[in-house]
């Protein structure tokens, strides 16, 4: 296979899965270790990918993945983490989803729970959960994102400020080795923060792409958090916090 191929399927995979390794390439694709480590040095030289130890990810910057993108991207994983963490919401609750596709998720296994309350600054949340006739749905109103569905700024944080939530149901867009959660905007963020102060409880829902990316803005610490649903162990430097974690898969 030759570089003009094997480029391009390298790059679909880092796009769907958030990295991709040496070794897994060697077998998908039927060349030699050096072959793919000259292909991710290649990739990266261009800026298509970050290598790391054994492998490659996602370029990390100060902008996020477009969003279409984003909703490709360990989509099977994060359907997983959806319909864990949706076990975990308690009938007849008050509930916050932010920003996220991952939150989006969540919300599609939320269709037959009953007596909610869902409040959010995410649009594509809004439009999933009328699907539950039984939920009451508050849009928390805002600056309109128009990359992603979202509603963020001053007036967002403004309306999240008049509830207090029984769950708060999170995404980010990176956790980086000291448990700090980033994202990529500072409005969104400084929702976020106002979230995490109005929840009585908070889920962080995030696939395993989240631990190989970084991002510029901090939102608050995994020590803010009560429960995190992921697809893989955490890794080693975050593996001693004493955290309830439900792995997928």
């Amino acid at each position: 296979m030759s570089q003009s191929f094997r480029h391009p399927q390298i790059l679909e995979i880092a796009r769907r899965e958030g990295k991709v390794t040496v070794e897994d390439l060697v077998e998908r694709l039927g060349v030699t270790p050096q072959t793919i480590r000259r292909d991710l040095n290649d990739l990266a030289g261009t800026g298509q990918l970050e290598r790391v130890h054994g492998g490659a990810v996602l370029p990390s910057g100060t902008a996020n993945i477009v969003y279409d993108e984003r909703s490709r991207l360990n989509r099977a994983a994060k359907e997983a983490i959806g319909r864990a963490c949706a076990a975990e919401v308690p009938q007849d609750a008050s509930v916050f989803l932010n920003i996220g596709t991952t939150t989006e998720a969540v919300a599609r296994h939320l269709l037959s729970h009953r007596g909610l309350m869902v409040m959010t600054n995410n649009l594509n949340v809004a439009n999933i959960l009328i699907g539950n006739p039984g939920a009451e749905i508050v849009v928390a109103g805002g600056s309109f994102r128009r990359s992603d569905g979202g509603l963020v700024g001053p007036l967002t944080q403004a309306a999240v400020e008049s509830y207090k939530f029984d769950l708060a149901v999170i995404g980010c867009s990176a956790i980086d080795a000291e448990g700090d959660l980033l994202d990529f905007d500072a409005q969104e963020v400084g929702v976020t923060r106002t979230i995490l102060r109005r929840a009585r409880r908070v889920f962080l829902v995030a696939d395993r792409s989240k631990f190989d990316r970084t991002a510029p803005v901090r939102i608050a610490s995994l020590a803010e958090v009560d429960r995190l649903f992921t697809d893989r162990p955490l890794p080693p430097a975050l593996a001693g916090l004493d955290l309830p974690v439900t792995i997928t898969g």
